[in-house]
């Protein structure tokens, strides 16, 4: 089945708030927001021209999943009485259905919350340079993507559009934000990253890293946001092929960049056009991913 691409949502009933790379935000009330998750998709920081078809589907079904499963475990976003009929036109509920959704307004923390399961990406090259990642100190002659000896909270400083993330330590975290948020911003981290991961393994997918963003309400209390244990926000691998020492394909937009890092091309924008089949075998990654974990 070939599904419609939204590059960018069109709306003009509700009051646009921003842009972000994937995700385009519009006003609901004074109260709510609607987040339409495009399949737009970004490359070392710079969103491409031509989009995934389908991807932003999975996203959002995916984030619902798990908000869904870890429900009572925290609070989250979703708004699930407020129906996008009653705010949009049918073209436009048309063109945005099944991956839009109505959410809280929250006041989002201003950190990255990262668990690191496996020993790969930013957290491999800090290794390397210190035997720690993000100030915790790991044991001696780990190799790549290396399973840790147990899960790791590693956060990262939330970035300005068009910036890169950049990994903290947890006193960071605490002088920003007080010890007690900062303890439960690691602790729930950690537990969802675990429960997660052992979810995931018996449906032959290791969840090598995963991050997570939070918010509070009015009273303070703290609510899982953004999206939630997808393709985009995590790294999944298939645990049939696992070894350590080397690189494990990943079921994201892997495939983009490694195509990407071909080409005669600077990484500033504009980026350049991508072959169909590249983008077929990315769409189909994602999709693959989703019916990995949902699965019964």
């Amino acid at each position: 089945m070939t599904e419609t691409a939204l590059f960018e949502a069109q709306l003009t009933s509700l009051p646009h708030v921003h842009r972000g790379k994937v995700r385009d935000i519009f006003a609901v009330g004074g109260e709510h927001l609607l987040i339409v998750t495009s399949d737009r998709l970004s490359a070392f920081d710079v969103v491409l021209p031509q989009p995934i078809p389908g991807k932003g589907g999975v996203l959002t079904r995916l984030t619902q999943f798990w908000m869904d499963r870890f429900a009572s475990v925290i609070s989250n976003q979703l708004a699930p009485d407020m129906r996008l009929e009653d705010w949009l036109t049918a073209d436009e509920v048309a063109q945005v259905k099944g991956r839009a959704v109505i959410v809280k307004k929250l006041q989002a923390l201003p950190v990255e919350c990262v668990a690191r399961g496996y020993l790969i990406g930013s957290g491999w090259k800090d290794y390397q340079a210190s035997g720690a990642v993000c100030g915790v100190r790991l044991p001696a002659g780990l190799q790549l993507a290396d399973r840790l000896p147990e899960p790791i909270f590693t956060p990262a400083n939330k970035a300005a559009v068009g910036d890169h993330d950049e990994n903290i330590d947890f006193a960071a975290v605490t002088a920003r934000l007080g010890a007690q948020r900062a303890a439960e911003l690691r602790d729930i981290t950690l537990r969802l990253y675990r429960e997660a991961a052992a979810y995931a393994l018996p449906r032959g997918l290791i969840i090598a890293d995963t991050k997570f963003e939070f918010g509070v309400d009015a009273q303070g209390t703290l609510h899982l946001i953004d999206e939630a244990l997808t393709p985009d926000s995590s790294r999944f691998w298939d645990a049939e092929s696992y070894a350590p020492g080397r690189s494990p394909p990943s079921f994201d937009k892997q495939i983009v960049r490694d195509h990407l890092e071909t080409l005669d091309w600077d990484k500033t924008p504009p980026g350049p056009q991508l072959p169909d089949e590249v983008i077929a075998r990315t769409g189909a990654r994602y999709r693959e991913a989703e019916a990995r974990l949902t699965a019964n």
